[in-house]
């Protein structure tokens, strides 16, 4: 499967299903998160998957494990191929969003989605997870979630790719990998400053790290040519 993910970060339902429709075949599966469903609600992945999408949805659970689980079954229910939810929510919470997605698209007859769980945002680096009361170094906070996201029957994690090739080594090689703070080999024209995410890595480095799959936002949204940008960054990958 092409491992592109495309962060389909966009105001307006218009806006994702025509991207969306343009990138068909240029990449493996599209991301509906935080501000697309807010805008757009969960139709917008039930559009997406009728029209044959893959649909990552980034909403980053994080909860009491009954809240979590509800919201898992209605992910479940919606066709999503994949969603989230936060690590550091602890083991019963992930164990929870994994069963009650299996039971629902059981119930439903679709195949269950792979269920991942973030570890450290690619936003923070060393001070900014002292900031929050988390001392250790960043690799050592993301093993330990890894680890709690694995025991809890997880499919695998969100990490930035710099912690790939230790994860894909200490995790195995069946533990999905979805590596966000992809960068651009050079500056998206139009693009916001790529300074927000502080752990970044070129699509072919973090693929070569072991990355299952990469996420990608404005090097591929904000090219003039968004097909285009997304052909020739998955001839890179060989994809």
């Amino acid at each position: 499967m092409n491992p592109i993910i495309v962060a389909l970060d966009v105001d307006t339902p218009a806006k994702a299903l025509s991207l969306a429709d343009e990138l068909r075949g240029a990449v493996g599966a599209v991301k509906v998160g935080s501000q697309l469903f807010t805008a757009a609600g969960p139709d917008i992945v039930r559009r997406l998957t009728e029209r044959g999408h893959r649909v990552f949805l980034d909403l980053k659970y994080h909860d009491i494990p009954n809240t979590v689980a509800s919201a898992a079954t209605e992910a479940a229910r919606l066709g999503a191929w994949m969603f989230d939810v936060h690590a550091s929510g602890g083991h019963d919470m992930m164990k929870a969003a994994r069963e009650a997605a299996h039971a629902s698209a059981h119930k439903a007859g679709v195949p269950a989605p792979l269920v991942v769980a973030i570890t450290v945002l690619t936003s923070f680096n060393q001070n900014a997870l002292a900031s929050i009361g988390i001392s250790r170094p960043i690799i050592e906070q993301v093993d330990a979630l890894s680890w709690l996201a694995q025991a809890a029957s997880l499919d695998g994690v969100v990490a930035s790719p710099q912690e790939v090739r230790h994860l894909r080594s200490a995790r195995g090689d069946r533990f999905v990998l979805v590596t966000p703070g992809i960068r651009a080999a050079a500056p998206v024209e139009g693009g916001r400053p790529a300074d927000d995410q502080a752990r970044t890595m070129s699509a072919t480095d973090a693929v070569a790290a072991g990355a299952s799959f990469i996420v990608v936002g404005r090097p591929i949204i904000a090219a003039p040519d968004p097909r285009a940008a997304a052909v020739a960054m998955a001839r890179d990958l060989g994809a």
